[in-house]
């Protein structure tokens, strides 16, 4: 479904997030994605409300999935959500609920909020469309880009996705992590050892920086899954 978006800038997106109310206490894990989402659909994701549909097209997938109101927003702002949806959000009759519903909200590739399935599924998905032998017009293999938290990368389901994915050279998958210091366990020598020593490309940036989040996101053409680590803090 494609809408007009009448805020489609970056800053128009406190005012569209400000239309969701009532799941405070994920304030800071929703704003902590902002930068990051809003670098993906506006630089990044060859995706549109028009081709959202299109097999060639590539996906994003939000493992984070609580706290989605920055998600929504950028929806919005780029068409696939209607401004009026976002006011009712959470509300019985609301396709945006306090976890995304990829059956109820136009835009959305997977239902999330369970910590820890995000990664695996991408990985499923990168070689679904390998398998598949889908590919754009230019020939190149459609992307498939994965958003989580440094803390629910303490769930184990993350960690055989990580190993398989280096170990199957899965190219066309980004895992994109918010690091915003919430982890309980951590990894020794940092969330990014974690994927290097596993086979990934491994990019770190200051998760606030648009213009390197958008260098780092650019495919490193090596054989290997890159993993980008966008390091921020919750409120800043």
């Amino acid at each position: 479904m494609t809408t007009t978006a009448t805020f489609s800038r970056y800053a128009d997106l406190p005012a569209l997030i400000g239309l969701m109310g009532g799941d405070e206490k994920h304030d800071g894990a929703s704003l902590s994605t902002t930068d990051v989402l809003w670098v993906l659909y506006d630089r990044v994701l060859d995706v549109t409300p028009a081709t959202a549909e299109d097999p060639a097209r590539d996906r994003f997938l939000l493992s984070k999935g609580h706290g989605p109101t920055s998600y929504y927003a950028v929806l919005a702002a780029k068409g696939f959500l209607g401004v009026p949806t976002l006011r009712g959000w959470a509300a019985f009759d609301s396709p945006l609920g306090h976890h995304p519903d990829r059956v109820l909200a136009p835009g959305v590739e997977i239902g999330s909020g369970s910590l820890g399935h995000g990664l695996p599924l991408a990985l499923g998905s990168a070689l679904g469309l390998r398998a598949q032998g889908i590919r754009k017009a230019d020939g190149t293999e459609p992307r498939v880009v994965v958003l989580v938290g440094d803390g629910e990368l303490d769930e184990g389901s993350n960690h055989e996705a990580i190993a398989a994915a280096g170990r199957l050279g899965a190219d066309n998958l980004t895992a994109v992590v918010v690091d915003n210091a919430s982890s309980e366990h951590g990894w020794p020598g940092g969330i990014g050892r974690r994927f290097e020593v596993e086979g990934w490309t491994l990019r770190e940036v200051n998760g606030r920086d648009h213009a390197a989040l958008e260098d780092a996101f650019t495919p490193a053409r090596d054989g290997r899954p890159l993993v980008v680590v966008a390091r921020i803090r919750n409120g800043n």
